[in-house]
């Protein structure tokens, strides 16, 4: 693949995914986007379910089997290694539009926050939620994560090295504040509807899971560093061991 088509692949991959994760703020929060996960007229029960929980399937196996080492073994014999992580983007923000797209709104109410000040308290969670997501992002090298260094180093024919392990900032308090964001600001919802609530169980369940195969991958790469960070940092509670 040309060093050039590399780079227009990768910011393309990249303006995707930051489309869809922009995306996915108003489809939580249920405002500023076409479709959200309660707008539509909703259907049988059983049958939103189903759908609803396979879309986060799809999601969820691509999601972790894609990055799992033995997979990206095959797989870069297939796609240029370069672009690599790229194409891992790519195909999660198709996973993700699909989700949009498909998903059955679940619009009964598990709950509802009427006072004014609570609701406010609660909107104001869910943007720190997203923000602690982006600033994690960086902590860890936001264009190493979604495949922009990856290209940038290909077309500077320089030989691309993973990151050496560094605990920076959020990461002295908590090892996954991504993930950490992410929980705050699915679960941070004024009003529950039963869709929402599938969406942010499912998506928790997964997370809580991902870390475990991660964290495998971590020790294994980085060896006795990670495991005694693991000692004394907690996964996902920001409290002192």
């Amino acid at each position: 693949m040309g060093r050039m088509l590399a780079v227009l692949y990768g910011i393309v991959c990249y303006v995707i995914f930051l489309a869809t994760f922009l995306y996915a703020i108003g489809f939580v929060g249920d405002f500023a986007v076409p479709k959200t996960i309660d707008s539509g007229v909703p259907g049988p029960l059983g049958q939103a379910i189903l759908v609803n929980v396979v879309l986060l399937g799809i999601f969820a196996v691509q999601h972790s089997v894609m990055a799992r080492p033995g997979f990206k073994a095959v797989w870069t014999k297939i796609v240029p290694r370069p672009i690599e992580r790229s194409t891992y983007v790519l195909f999660s923000s198709a996973t993700l539009i699909l989700l949009y797209w498909q998903w059955r709104p679940m619009t009964d109410i598990v709950w509802n926050v009427d006072n004014d000040i609570a609701r406010n308290a609660i909107w104001v969670a869910f943007a720190l939620g997203w923000m602690l997501v982006l600033v994690a992002t960086f902590l860890i090298n936001h264009f190493d994560l979604f495949g922009l260094r990856q290209v940038y180093l290909y077309l500077r024919e320089t030989r691309y090295t993973e990151l050496p392990f560094q605990i920076a900032s959020l990461y002295k308090f908590v090892r996954h504040p991504l993930l950490l964001g992410f929980i705050i600001a699915f679960w941070a919802a004024p009003t529950m509807t039963v869709g929402h609530l599938l969406f942010t169980l499912a998506t928790t369940a997964y997370m809580l899971v991902a870390i475990q195969l991660e964290e495998r991958d971590m020790v294994r790469f980085h060896g006795q560093p990670y495991v005694e960070y693991r000692k004394r940092v907690r996964m996902i509670v920001p409290l002192p061991k």
